[in-house]
């Protein structure tokens, strides 16, 4: 600065803070009514989900650090449930993180009615009206508000963009965590540094290769095109396309589009108006979209019967009957990791466990067949599993 002071631009979203504030803490009271009832979900876990729940429970009192890799849709919300409860019984203050604010938006109502008499605070950059409450939902970006607060951490799709690889971040959040608490971690998709921490025996693995209805995952159908920026330049998809969107049309049910960059969703929302019934409403939706969370309840509750979206909607987001296709999968834009959790968003629902999964590429990539063999080599898994229960 101007006059020889200096500050750090890592958390200026929160405002500017210099050499010469000064930052207050106050220690941790734990000073909660624990009520009769803690947990007022109904639902119960599977066998194998409560096997998983068990070892959050253990992990959580001994205070391992500890990562549940499972697959999407594998119900990794409700088998925190009974870890939460024990540690509310406990009086401990616990906070579920996300990097994405979607993620939060769709996971606090969850822990609300999971825990309907337990104070519960949202914080995220569009909801910050803090209280002082036992079970926190918020952004990774929040934790660095926090100093030695919580007795339990999790941190949902640990993974994902900005948390990974992002040192401030992870820092953040391991001065949110008291220094005698635990940092539970939960991923479809580990990335390597979770997986180095395995290695090096820093961090304890659990392991589920199925989802909670027990079926497979859907997996991935290619459809090669060559002709993409033609398509996109005159707004008009191959018949082989538009013939895919159509019997989703006809067969009534939800479905995604995903590009890879903000400037495609104008072109391929364009090209799918030409082709479906002025009655089939749908839009685009991307990370600035100022009427992002609007839109997305839009198509959950049937006032959409389409998006076409950027990776924002990759993970952490729900729809039932869904079916999607990748435009472009071969981008650089779209990792590895991040095509096995789009490819997840489908068949999430007991009602129809199955659904159609499209990656449009120019040519068969390395990338692109790393995602559908590890969808493929997760369902082995899964059935071996079924097999031998």
């Amino acid at each position: 600065m101007p006059n020889g002071d200096y500050y750090c631009r890592n958390c200026i979203q929160f405002g500017r803070l210099t050499n010469r504030n000064k930052l207050y803490r106050i220690k941790e009271p734990n000073q909660f009514d624990i009520p009769a009832e803690i947990l007022t979900w109904k639902g119960t876990l599977s066998p194998f989900q409560a096997q998983c729940a068990q070892q959050l429970i253990e992990k959580a009192a001994h205070r391992q650090n500890h990562l549940v890799w499972a697959v999407t849709g594998a119900g990794k919300t409700e088998m925190l449930f009974p870890m939460l409860t024990e540690s509310i019984r406990q009086g401990k203050r616990i906070a579920l993180a996300s990097p994405r604010i979607d993620v939060c938006n769709e996971l606090f109502p969850r822990i609300q009615a999971a825990f309907a008499n337990v104070d519960c605070l949202l914080l995220h950059g569009q909801a910050n009206q803090y209280f002082y409450s036992q079970l926190t939902v918020c952004t990774t970006h929040q934790l660095m508000k926090f100093y030695h607060a919580f007795d339990v951490l999790v941190i949902d799709e640990v993974d994902s963009f900005p948390y990974v690889n992002n040192l401030s971040l992870a820092a953040g959040a391991k001065n949110a965590c008291k220094e005698n608490g635990v940092m539970l971690y939960l991923t479809a998709t580990p990335d390597e540094n979770s997986m180095k921490m395995i290695r090096k025996r820093q961090l304890t693995l659990d392991y589920l290769p199925l989802r909670f209805h027990q079926h497979q995952l859907p997996e991935v159908k290619f459809m090669v095109e060559r002709q993409m920026e033609r398509q996109v330049e005159h707004q008009k998809l191959s018949s082989k396309l538009w013939k895919i969107i159509l019997k989703w049309v006809a067969q009534q049910t939800p479905f995604l589009i995903f590009v890879p960059r903000v400037k495609l969703l104008a072109p391929l929302y364009e090209a799918i108006q030409k082709v479906v019934p002025s009655t089939v409403t749908g839009d685009t939706v991307h990370a600035n979209d100022p009427q992002r969370l609007e839109k997305v309840q839009r198509l959950r509750d049937g006032e959409y019967r389409y998006l076409v979206t950027t990776t924002i909607l990759e993970r952490g987001v729900t729809f039932k009957n869904l079916d999607l296709m990748v435009w472009d999968a071969n981008d650089s834009n779209f990792s590895r990791s991040s095509l096995v959790q789009i490819a997840g968003r489908v068949g999430r629902s007991r009602e129809r466990p199955t659904g159609d999964v499209y990656f449009v590429i120019r040519y068969y990539s390395l990338k692109v067949q790393q995602a559908a063999r590890q969808i493929k080599s997760l369902n082995r898994k899964a059935a071996k599993l079924l097999h031998e229960s």
